[in-house]
């Protein structure tokens, strides 16, 4: 008995540990892109880009909100620039949501804009992602 307490608390205290942005943007990665980080053809009708697709107005967005990035557009087709861009862009919208790891609320922003996480239209998006966790 005790070693099974002991061994849920471990399970426990790993998924909390895994709960981190370098997971949040891997899952996000299957969902957007079937898990595919080079060659992704653009999406959404041509209007996103990239391993984690982001969008034109997206990517404006976060470089406001971290000019430091610099870069192109096109270079949302590269995965460590997305995932920066992606960052700076959930920073900007749902700081609360980056430092609880709430990958509900940062999906949904992702997928629908600053007010994401309120549009009935992002629940499917959510569900498609909790299914990838």
């Amino acid at each position: 008995m005790k070693t099974a307490l002991i061994t849920l608390a471990l399970l426990a205290t790993l998924q909390s540990q895994a709960k981190d942005f370098k997971s949040f943007v891997q899952i996000l990665n299957k969902v957007e892109a079937k898990g595919q980080k080079k060659g992704v053809k653009p999406g959404d009708n041509g209007r996103a880009i990239g391993p984690l697709q982001i969008h034109y107005k997206y990517w404006r967005d976060a470089m406001q909100a971290d000019p430091s990035i610099g870069g192109r557009y096109a270079d949302c087709n590269q995965w460590s620039y997305s995932v920066k861009v992606v960052k700076a862009y959930l920073s900007r919208y749902a700081p609360d949501a980056i430092r609880r790891m709430d990958y509900k609320t940062l999906a949904r922003i992702h997928n629908g804009g600053p007010n994401g996480h309120l549009e009935v239209a992002t629940v499917s998006y959510w569900l498609e992602f909790k299914r990838n966790l």
